[in-house]
């Protein structure tokens, strides 16, 4: 998305006297800072990687895959047939990499809704018409029940949330991070079933079958939990933000709040939201239609389905659409757009901000392939869960550990299904045997798997949110963004846990017919 020219750097109204949490918070983003640019540093553990695959393969580093029994072995990348699969598939590596034509195609859309002015109009129209103390809690609630659009929802709402912050003279990078923690961090509360509980419950159902061959699991069977988790991370969210990272990011001294008059709209303005607004409602409506009928074309053709269907698979392509077509409207009707060549400029200007992405992409893409092709990820997760099955824990402390072992792997496997892929076989069946049922397993699993997802670089959508930080703030780090970030996962971990603890001491189901305990 092209961004506002907003790249100051002077941070204004830090309280003199500084708090534990504030002086923790400072030594995490001068440590953080003190990396090279992170361009440089996923180059080097990208080295570090390859380096450690040629060590782990001549020590024999080795794990037992627990779901097919098979032995894992570290694979050194550095040698003759390494260096050729290096070589020959650098290309596939960068161009299938899925974050990438993901973004570039979502923010096509999205950024012609910016360079027309529509994003602009529609904030401010937003923002003259609501009281600030709610658009903080929409922002949080929207970002936490927009990971039902999976990864769109990381690339969307978080650059929105910052221009929201930006019309009200507020320092954008606040809105960016908050929204960003909310829907990478909240990623396992919402209101809805979404593809998520669709996904780990293929795995939960093979994993509980290696105990029991009947056991079906139904993706609903965490809903209760998830639902009441929404309602727990929204006022931890907000908290957090007011309290903890607003004040301590401060202002930047090119924001000032916006006069009465800057907020009002002018006639084209007006007119071109509305062209947007008739636009938006004909979108939904075509794609309500495609969906609600049994036989809808974008339902799964065989079973009829929605959640497991052409639909979910199309949610980029919906998103694009979404911000695409309503921007085109709101062009015409606002003047901005007069000819084809002015469609294509708006396109070409709002790319032009995306450099930086695509050679860290590029970078990305070969540092997490290269982990994967050498084995390490699934060695360290697989020895991990070994690790803690061993030490002899039972009952609660037993599933708080699984919670941060879940939590300590996510920060090296970002992948919620590859973790769980290799996880579940191991902790399914061993407290399946405890009496625990497979259901509350995933659930403490999907907890651990969340609270780390917006600290860990190794979340290819991390690089994506420094980038637009660095709109805003061209010294803007990793350390930097990291330390206004820390404070939500631990938060997260907190409260969630506490959730986990009073739901385990109540006995209360989790979701439909589904409860902590094996009936």
């Amino acid at each position: 998305m092209a961004l506002p020219n907003q790249v100051s750097t002077n941070k204004l109204n830090i309280p003199p006297k500084k708090t534990i949490v504030s002086r923790f918070l400072d030594l995490v983003e001068k440590g953080g800072n003190k990396f090279p640019d992170v361009l440089t540093l996923f180059a080097i553990i990208t080295g570090i990687i390859l380096v450690s695959s040629f060590i782990a393969a001549k020590l024999g580093v080795s794990a037992v895959n627990p779901a097919t029994n098979e032995t894992m072995n570290a694979v050194n990348l550095l040698n003759g047939d390494g260096i050729r699969r290096i070589m020959t598939e650098m290309v596939s590596n960068f161009v299938s990499f899925p974050p990438l034509g993901l973004v570039l195609v979502i923010m096509l859309g999205v950024g012609l809704a910016e360079s027309t002015g529509l994003v602009s109009a529609f904030m401010r129209r937003v923002v003259f018409a609501s009281p600030k103390k709610l658009i903080l809690p929409t922002i949080v609630l929207i970002a936490i029940l927009g990971n039902a659009a999976a990864d769109a929802a990381v690339i969307v709402l978080p650059p929105i949330a910052a221009l929201i912050y930006l019309t009200l003279g507020k320092n954008p990078i606040v809105g960016l991070v908050a929204a960003y923690a909310a829907v990478a961090g909240g990623f396992s509360a919402n209101l809805i079933i979404t593809s998520l509980d669709v996904l780990l419950a293929g795995f939960t159902e093979s994993s509980a079958q290696i105990i029991d061959p009947s056991y079906i699991a139904n993706p609903a069977m965490n809903y209760y939990f998830v639902f009441a988790s929404t309602f727990v991370l929204l006022p931890v969210t907000i908290w957090v933000t007011n309290k903890i990272v607003e004040p301590r990011l401060g202002t930047l001294d090119t924001v000032h709040t916006l006069e009465k008059q800057e907020l009002s709209l002018s006639d084209s303005e007006k007119k071109g939201l509305k062209w947007a607004f008739i636009t938006t409602i004909l979108f939904l409506l075509v794609i309500v239609a495609t969906i609600i009928p049994e036989n809808g074309i974008l339902r799964n053709q065989e079973t009829g389905e929605i959640m497991n269907s052409p639909f979910m698979s199309s949610l980029v392509a919906i998103m694009f659409l979404f911000f695409f077509l309503p921007a085109l409207a709101y062009g015409i009707g606002a003047g901005s757009i007069k000819s084809d060549k002015d469609v294509a400029g708006h396109l070409t200007k709002s790319m032009s901000g995306m450099g930086y992405y695509i050679v860290l992409t590029f970078i990305a893409a070969q540092m997490i392939t290269y982990f994967a092709w050498s084995n390490l990820g699934a060695i360290i997760a697989i020895n991990g869960a070994e690790w803690l099955q061993s030490i002899g824990l039972t009952g609660l402390p037993l599933l708080i550990g699984f919670i941060l072992l879940s939590a300590l792997i996510n920060l090296i496997v970002a992948s919620s299904s590859a973790k769980w892929a290799i996880l579940g076989p191991v902790f399914v069946p061993m407290l399946l045997l405890m009496d625990y049922s497979p259901a509350f397993t995933q659930l403490a699993y999907r907890i651990g798997d969340s609270i780390t997802n917006m600290i860990t670089p190794m979340l290819a959508y991390f690089a994506i949110i420094l980038t637009f930080a660095k709109k805003y703030d061209s010294r803007m780090g990793v350390g930097t963004l990291i330390s206004a970030l820390l404070p939500y996962s631990i938060a997260y971990m907190i409260f969630w846990i506490l959730l986990f603890v009073v739901w385990y001491l109540l006995g209360l189901p989790i979701g439909p017919d589904t409860y902590i305990r094996v009936k």
